[in-house]
């Protein structure tokens, strides 16, 4: 493990996770492989995807994202050097958490990846029609069958998140090392209280999701600017709220003062706060990548995280 680097139950994984959600959407394979390529050579080595990832775009049926990233560990012949992520429940023809689901779900993941294991295999969505006994049942038979290394959660409640644990623990099953959680700057309560509570009492690390809110945290959205991007809707919805222009002003003020950029410092703020392992933050060109790896490069004083907790309260 490298000094950066910080545990994932057995894993061990970089400061900043990759987005794969962009690949085979907004970006074609040639131009993911460029971004992938980049990000392993400035010392990444955390991808997430899952298998839905882009099911939303018309002609995609789900699994491209996978396909893409499977073609490239091909390619590049360096399976064993990256932290794999992906996740199963929410694939339209493999919705849910039944166990037969997780099954059928996780082969055809590994198929597409190219791989006969995936390091970290999130539940993407609770399904709480399923008992949590019987999804961890069938994720544990998939730890002990060498086709997962560790499991993890998103979007689940504080209370499905504790029942699940306790059951590992009573079951002796697999138990989640991870939480996938939608965090940052401008939506601070979807993680901030009963949910990070369970996650830093029971040692669990938080790798949040739209870290940049959709790409807003990133300084390019502001008041009369267009910007030309699939994404621009999730971001434009800050741009006119008090919380949005405080928040642009501080981390203009701390961006200034490191001569970096706004996403950097907003992936700093996350990656500073309790139980927080790695934000995910995507990529869609090479050029976009350095402000995210520089999260590791910038670290936050006393004062400019409390300038950016008081900015985004």
């Amino acid at each position: 493990m490298t000094a950066t680097h910080k545990p994932l139950g057995s894993l061990s994984v970089s400061p900043l996770s990759l987005g794969g959600n962009v690949f085979g959407w907004t970006a074609d394979e040639a131009q993911s492989f460029a971004v992938l390529d980049a990000y392993v050579a400035g010392g990444g080595n955390f991808i997430d995807t899952a298998d839905v990832y882009s099911a939303w775009v018309p002609g995609n049926k789900g699994g491209e994202s996978e396909t893409v990233i499977g073609n490239w560990l091909a390619s590049r012949r360096n399976r064993s050097e990256v932290v794999i992520a992906t996740k199963v429940g929410a694939l339209p023809d493999l919705k849910g958490l039944a166990p037969a689901t997780i099954k059928s779900a996780v082969d055809a993941s590994l198929t597409r990846l190219r791989t006969d294991y995936i390091d970290l295999y999130y539940t993407h969505y609770d399904d709480e029609s399923v008992e949590v006994g019987e999804f961890l049942t069938a994720l544990d038979d998939l730890v002990r069958a060498g086709k997962v290394r560790e499991i993890a959660a998103s979007n689940i409640s504080a209370q499905r998140l504790e029942e699940s644990l306790a059951c590992s623990a009573r079951e002796g099953l697999a138990r989640y090392v991870a939480l996938q959680p939608h965090y940052n700057l401008v939506s601070r309560d979807t993680y901030e209280g009963e949910l990070a509570d369970v996650a830093a009492r029971h040692g669990l690390a938080a790798v949040p999701y739209y870290a940049l809110a959709s790409g807003f945290l990133t300084g390019k959205y502001r008041p009369g600017t267009q910007v030309d991007s699939a994404r621009s809707a999730g971001a434009l919805k800050y741009v006119d709220t008090d919380r949005g222009r405080r928040v642009l002003q501080a981390l203009d003020t701390v961006a200034a003062a490191h001569q970096a950029e706004p996403a950097t410092v907003a992936l700093a703020w996350l990656a500073a706060q309790p139980t927080v392992a790695a934000p995910i933050a995507s990529a869609r060109t090479v050029a976009q990548l350095p402000a995210l790896l520089a999260v590791s490069e910038l670290p936050l004083t006393d004062a400019e995280l409390t300038l950016l907790d008081e900015a985004s309260a």
